[in-house]
């Protein structure tokens, strides 16, 4: 027997999988600069023509000579015969001397080893007469060799692969971008998603709010999330809750974008037109998730572009679209690592009865006396109260048909890991 409340609930991962397995990526390219590139997604593999570092470099400020020198002849002072700053190629280095070098500056011939300064002492020649003598250095006595030397090709070796195909740039990978010398990537064009809100009751923030409505929270919350998730935001304002105006709208919203998302309407209620609309437009293959909140949520096509129907309550919105909506979005933006990794924490709250929906607590991470990281519940779960989230910074996962106890392990999926 099935544990959802109702039959036909399908549970969250069945119906990713239904969803992702109908998302069409977008093909369309365009070449931008690596300074431009952060959060879009890569159109092509990408691979350096250089060794970083491109020769052994000295890892700090120091002195540069061959180990042997001193194993062969049991001397630990020897005479400064160069000084090498970064950005100067060096000299091969002279038998029996040693070289003054300083952090990242290439490691000359004929030196394997790099002591740091504050184990040596020196003198730079500026007290030195006339007669000629030469500055100095007096070493460890039993230096290693290879010893605070970064080998050529260390990090990246010419010809490798450095980032994949469907891999969304982040600030570090530009900084890897350009450590090989690459100065544009190609990228897939921004995925277009049209978001509209639905109901009667809808009213913008800043207009007077008249008996019987309330402010329209679902447009912004998801205006957010769809910029934080890089895509091409195309805001259709408000729907009135009747069937041709929702009509028009989606034909407007297939016109226009990509991809439709839509708040409220989903329900079973007189007043909502969503889910009729999709099914004389296309096609609805999806109705009703185990999903807590956001039970009615509705997948479909409209004149041949995907449709999410999310619920209309504020927080099932931001669940539902973080959860359902994201993966699917960015698979079809081209994206190929789709699945945030939740992390175990110790659960600060009990829930003992069976989960008949997997419920997405918002929930908040804190770290106790020892270091330890512990859920709690930040506050009312009803799926219209959308402070919690903002007070949370991850949801909590009580898995479908399962229990939450105090002190036990828990999956806690970051708010920061859904929103890039």
């Amino acid at each position: 027997m099935s544990c959802c409340d109702q039959p036909g609930l399908q549970p969250v991962e069945q119906a990713l999988e239904t969803l992702l397995s109908s998302a069409q990526a977008i093909t369309d390219t365009e070449m931008v600069p690596v300074e431009q590139a952060l959060g879009r997604v890569l159109a092509a593999d990408q691979q350096s023509t250089v060794d970083v570092p491109p020769a052994d470099n000295s890892a700090m400020d120091g002195f540069a000579f061959n180990s042997a020198d001193i194993q062969k002849t049991g001397k630990t002072t020897l005479p400064l015969s160069q000084r090498i700053p970064a950005g100067v190629a060096p000299q091969a280095l002279q038998p029996g001397t040693a070289a003054r070098i300083f952090t990242g500056a290439e490691v000359p011939i004929g030196a394997d080893t790099v002591v740091m300064q504050e184990n040596c002492q020196w003198d730079d020649g500026s007290d030195n007469d006339s007669s000629g003598d030469k500055s100095h250095v007096t070493l460890p006595a039993e230096p290693k060799a290879g010893d605070n030397i970064r080998p050529q090709g260390q990090d990246i070796q010419s010809g490798s692969r450095i980032m994949c195909r469907g891999h969304r740039i982040k600030p570090q990978d530009m900084g890897l971008l350009a450590s090989v010398g690459i100065a544009e990537v190609p990228v897939y064009r921004r995925l277009k998603v049209a978001v509209l809100s639905t109901g009667d009751e809808l009213v913008e923030p800043g207009e007077q709010l008249p008996p019987g409505h309330i402010y329209n929270s679902n447009r912004y919350t998801l205006a957010g999330q769809m910029k934080a998730l890089g895509f091409d935001y195309i805001d259709l304002g408000i729907v009135p809750d009747n069937f041709e105006a929702t009509e028009q709208a989606l034909r407007q919203a297939a016109d226009k974008a990509d991809c439709i998302v839509t708040s409220g309407g989903v329900s079973v209620g007189e007043e909502d037109h969503v889910k009729a609309c999709v099914e004389k437009l296309g096609s609805l293959d999806l109705w009703k998730l185990a999903i807590k909140p956001g039970k009615p949520l509705a997948f479909g096509h409209v004149l041949g572009k995907p449709i999410l129907g999310l619920p209309g309550n504020p927080a099932a919105v931001f669940v539902t679209c973080a959860i359902v909506a994201r993966p699917f979005l960015l698979k079809c933006q081209g994206v190929d690592d789709l699945k945030p990794i939740p992390i175990q924490v110790i659960a600060d709250f009990d829930r003992p009865k069976p989960a008949k929906r997997q419920e997405y607590l918002r929930a908040k991470l804190v770290l106790d006396d020892n270091g330890v990281a512990h859920a709690e519940i930040a506050g009312n779960q009803s799926s219209g109260v959308l402070s919690t989230a903002s007070v949370g910074n991850g949801f909590a996962i009580h898995p479908l048909g399962g229990t939450i106890k105090m002190g036990e392990p828990v999956q806690f999926l970051l708010f920061s890991d859904l929103l890039f």
